[in-house]
């Protein structure tokens, strides 16, 4: 009987080492295969000193379980308890990793490979590893074999005798012993196709770069020749024949489970082409059409199996290549896209937990490092290791990154690389995630040292290691070209001035020479403007690289910092508010409108902020019209007070287009906006609403300066077209007709000679050329048009529409509305064309009739000669004018009876006319998306260009940008273009079938 107070002694000291369950490890310690050794201090101390002491106490019984007699029962127990190295060793192992201790229990003699401590142990290579395979006959026992080698590595890994870097190492030389032991398996098998080919096995990825994990794909390339005198067809089939019987041996799951897949896919036309081609095939490929991201792979191109002669030709031959890759004319678009995040494919509820490709991943300095590789090991053969923490030292030391930089960016990797290597040798499953189960983390903390609160100590220290490779662009990339013109002082090793060419060329700078001086410009001197701008700027470099235009984003930043430089609250903002300049940058790279209408008043910056008076929310309309009202009512005269309007105006139109511009690109903390839609309405109503807030203070301003506070009569403004139907662009012009009504007494010539003066007043003051773009007024949808009076009143307005409207008019009625003046005579005027634009009953069919031959003859006449109809935003197929004249045909036919059709616009119209039936749910989203894509490419344009335009541009980088707004990364206009065209066709069969009832 077990003496009172003793289970709790032992249950609180099991608990003192770490162990979770104390009740179920005291059976175990309890039962008979330990009894010999259950109150040995220090083998409760190494268990203590383990990643999980209940895993490895679990792991050592059954062991002691396995063995196949007493003898050997007690020469494991008398080992374990007499040789401390082995006792690490092994119960670091079964504490680690519950597969090997599977493997252990299923080979209970395999223990004895941890025994020997020798020096030559200590660090393996290739021999000793193929003669720890030698023995392997078949594919079963080259699995238990090779588990055979992996228990030695992992035991120095968890012991820490080796490093992760020396681990990986050994990990790949253990992968090249085993690719040699199965292809050496292969040939036994067929001996006939050995005797025609020599055959090469490449290794790649990270087996390439001697950086291997635990569990990964072994990546390979295959070449193959003919021996002397074979046909050389015959040979490569021969060859195929080999390699695949190899992979299959590696790959396959037997009784011993598989060793790891061989994956091939890095050939040549990826799994479509030949699995093994000659050397000069391989050669005709990469010189023709290989990819810069083959090119990124064949850094770690490195000859490990079969004929290491030709294997070593391979590797002599496409090594120029590589080095040629930062030359080939598409190197720059293909660096962009490899440099974005691609972690699309991953869901959504893992991308927090990736180790490899999420966000501040191992990925990232892998492709950060190669990229720096590819751009300046032309010229410096220092840099060319195909491991990566090899080449980070290696870009250190040539003053490629910066010393600090590299050093905290290796430590990292290190860290997150141990990580990785934990994760997976728990279960030697291939992963990169992160495990949420608290016993998961806790074992992962422990194996890597941190004991006092291992869950907590390692999520802190993983999410820190992630926040320094998420900066890794800015660190890697951007730093040392400030560095490189700074020159702030001595000491270690910087860019040369060519070196820092490339990289800018690279990173998509087109001009380098002209970008290294804003560099020098913005960062060289000693003053608090420069030291907070060498702070910024490896930072904003990356955005602006991020653009299609970086030499642009560039030199916008120079000339905002020229004239802003001195105020203090401006680089206080870019410094402590995160968003303000990311949303900068974004801005001053997408084109020219947003920074030509930032450069005219500077201190438009403060929108982009977060603090009081920021926020890039468009103002609403009485909002616009109080300020703008205000800013009126304290000029002295007309021409300021329109002045001061066409200056909120300005802002206005920032704000809006910065809002735009960062919604489509997204930012670091917030992805762009899904919904273009919402896009298209957010900058249509705020330009909307800017416009009817400045004529309304125009108005009022020219009245002030004319006639006081009274016009002689009565004045409303009436928006039309895009300006009535809210969806105006930045390049639109504000479409209204005047009316006016006589105020009692006054005579109708006077009243008519003031209202006209009005509208020329107001029409030359929103014109005059200043720093403030111009508004432009169009009053061509008046009664008859250019040849009709410019104003009319409300009785001939009445007196018109009743004898001589014709149908094209009651169709542009319908985008009528109210925006400025006097409310009650705008009311009426309204009143007046309702039963026009919603005529009783609908149209008849004459008029339909003519409907549909005025589009006809509009598509023929007014396109522009020379443009491809299928790009036309507005007249081609599927444009804007399809659907607005297919909505607003529905609109004549129906909304005097459906009451939710009386709207202006034409995307709540489509919606309305889809809830009544009118067409069904599905053209009516293929409308909407045409409407809004084409919508979406115009304001595109405007951004882009700084001028309106219907059709894409023809410059490429101009066309680039267009892309990059509408969510296009570098090297996908095509298929921007093509979706266009697409989106434009599907529409056109909905208008076909609704507008011309075909």
């Amino acid at each position: 009987m077990m003496a009172p107070g003793r289970r709790s002694s032992t249950f609180s000291r099991l608990l003192r080492h770490g162990f979770t369950d104390p009740s179920a490890a005291e059976r175990l310690l309890e039962s008979g295969e330990l009894a010999p050794v259950r109150n040995d201090p220090f083998l409760l101390e190494a268990l203590g000193g383990t990643a999980d002491p209940d895993l490895a106490l679990h792991g050592l019984v059954r062991l002691l379980e396995a063995q196949s007699d007493p003898t050997a029962h007690r020469e494991l127990l008398d080992t374990l308890i007499a040789a401390k190295p082995l006792r690490d060793r092994l119960l670091g192992v079964l504490g680690a990793s519950a597969a090997l201790a599977d493997h252990l229990a299923r080979h209970p003699r395999d223990w004895h490979a941890l025994v020997m401590y020798e020096p030559r142990d200590l660090h393996p290579g290739v021999e000793e590893f193929e003669r720890g395979l030698a023995e392997a006959s078949d594919p079963v026992s080259l699995r238990v074999a090779y588990r055979r080698c992996l228990l030695s590595i992992a035991a120095r890994d968890v012991c820490g005798t080796t490093d992760v870097a020396q681990t990986a190492a050994e990990l790949a030389d253990l992968a090249t012993a085993t690719l040699r032991a199965a292809l050496g398996l292969a040939q036994a098998a067929a001996p006939e196709d050995a005797a025609l080919c020599r055959l090469a096995v490449i290794a790649m990825g990270k087996c390439g770069g001697h950086e291997l994990n635990y569990v990964s794909d072994v990546d390979v390339i295959f070449v193959g020749e003919a021996v002397d005198g074979a046909d050389e067809q015959k040979a490569l089939r021969a060859a195929t024949k080999l390699a695949s019987h190899m992979m299959r041996i590696c790959s396959e799951t037997t009784i011993e489970g598989s060793i790891w897949p061989v994956d091939a896919n890095l050939r040549p036309e990826g799994r479509n082409g030949p699995l093994v081609r000659t050397l000069s095939s391989h050669l005709a490929y990469y010189q023709r059409w290989a990819k810069t991201w083959e090119f990124q792979a064949l850094l770690k191109a490195r000859p490990v199996a079969g004929d290491l002669h030709l294997g070593a030709e391979y590797v002599a031959a496409v090594e120029p290549l590589v080095w040629q890759a930062a030359e080939r004319e598409n190197f720059v678009a293909d660096v962009q896209k490899m440099r974005r995040r691609v972690v699309e494919n991953i869901p959504a509820a893992e991308v927090e937990r990736e180790l490899k490709l999420g966000p501040g991943g191992l990925r990232d300095v892998e492709f950060a490092v190669q990229l720096l590789q590819l751009v300046h090991g032309r010229t410096d053969a220092s840099l060319r290791s195909g491991t990566t923490l090899d080449a980070l030292q290696a870009l250190a030391a040539g003053g490629y990154v910066g010393r600090e930089d590299a050093g905290r960016l290796d430590e990292a990797y290190r860290f997150l690389r141990s990580m990785e290597h934990r994760i997976q040798l728990y279960r030697l499953r291939r992963t990169h995630l992160v495990p949420e189960g608290e016993g998961d983390l806790r074992r992962i903390g422990r194996s890597l040292n941190l004991r006092t609160d291992p869950v907590n100590e390692l999520t802190r220290e993983w999410k820190r290691h992630a926040g320094v490779v998420r900066r890794l662009h800015e660190k890697l990339f951007y730093r040392p070209l400030l560095d490189a013109v700074a020159q702030l002082g001595p000491g270690e090793a910087r860019l040369s001035p060519e070196a820092a060419r490339e990289r800018l060329v690279a990173l998509g700078y087109a001009d380098p020479a002209a970008a290294l001086r804003h560099l020098e410009a913005l960062a060289s001197g000693v003053s608090r403007k420069a030291a907070i701008q060498r702070t910024l700027l490896p930072v904003l470099l990356g955005w602006f690289a991020d653009s299609a235009d970086p030499d642009a984003g560039l030199l916008n930043f120079r000339k905002v910092s020229d004239a802003l430089g001195k105020t203090p609250w401006y680089l206080r903002l870019l410094r402590d508010e995160g968003a303000a300049a990311e949303n900068l940058a974004r801005v001053l790279s997408a084109g020219r409108l947003a920074p030509d209408l930032l450069m005219r008043a500077p201190e438009a910056v403060a929108l982009l902020g977060n603090g009081n008076g920021g926020g890039l929310e468009p103002r609403g309309l009485a909002h616009l019209e109080q300020e703008i009202l205000a800013a009126v009512g304290r000029a002295e005269g007309a021409a300021q007070g329109v002045t001061a309007a066409r200056g909120v105006r300005r802002r206005e139109l920032f704000r809006t287009a910065a809002a735009d511009i960062v919604g489509s690109y997204g930012t670091e903390a917030q992805p762009a906006e899904a919904d273009q839609g919402a896009l298209v309405d957010l900058v249509g109503g705020a330009v909307s609403d800017l416009t009817a807030a400045t004529l309304a203070g125009t108005l009022r301003a020219v009245v002030r300066e004319g006639w006081g506070e009274e016009l002689p009569t009565r004045f409303a403004i009436i928006g039309m077209g895009r300006f009535g139907g809210h969806e105006l662009g930045y390049g639109s012009d504000a479409d209204v007709v005047f009316v006016h009504e006589p105020r009692d007494g006054v005579e109708d010539r006077e009243a008519a000679d003031a209202a006209n003066k009005v509208v020329s007043e107001m029409r030359r003051l929103l014109q005059i050329p200043s720093a403030d773009p111009p508004l432009l007024i169009d009053a061509d949808l008046r009664p008859e048009g250019k040849s009709g009076p410019l104003v009319r009143t409300l009785k001939s307005y009445e007196a018109y529409y009743r004898r001589w409207s014709l149908v094209w008019e009651s169709q542009a009625l319908l985008r009528a509305e109210f925006v400025a003046g006097d409310e009650e005579l705008g009311r009426r005027f309204m009143d007046l064309i309702d039963p026009l634009r919603y005529p009783t009953r609908g149209l008849e069919e004459e008029s339909v009739r003519e409907i549909r031959r005025l589009k006809a003859r509009m598509e023929s006449e007014r396109l522009p000669r020379g443009t491809d109809p299928k790009l036309h935003t507005k007249l081609g197929p599927g444009g804007l004018s399809d659907v607005e004249w297919t909505v607003q045909l529905l609109q004549l036919q129906h909304a005097w009876d459906l009451p939710d059709l009386r709207t202006t616009r034409t995307r709540e119209a489509l919606s309305a006319a889809r809830a009544a039936g009118l067409l069904g749910a599905e053209d009516a989203e293929i409308l909407d998306e045409a409407w809004v894509l084409a919508t979406r490419v115009r304001n595109a344009v405007m951004l882009v260009r700084g001028r309106a335009g219907d059709t894409f541009p023809s410059e490429s980088r101009e066309l680039a940008a267009v892309g990059r707004y509408l969510g296009y990364g570098p090297g996908h206009v095509g298929e921007l273009l093509d979706a266009y065209r697409r989106t434009g066709r599907r529409a056109r069969g909905v208008v076909e079938s609704l507008f011309y009832g075909g």
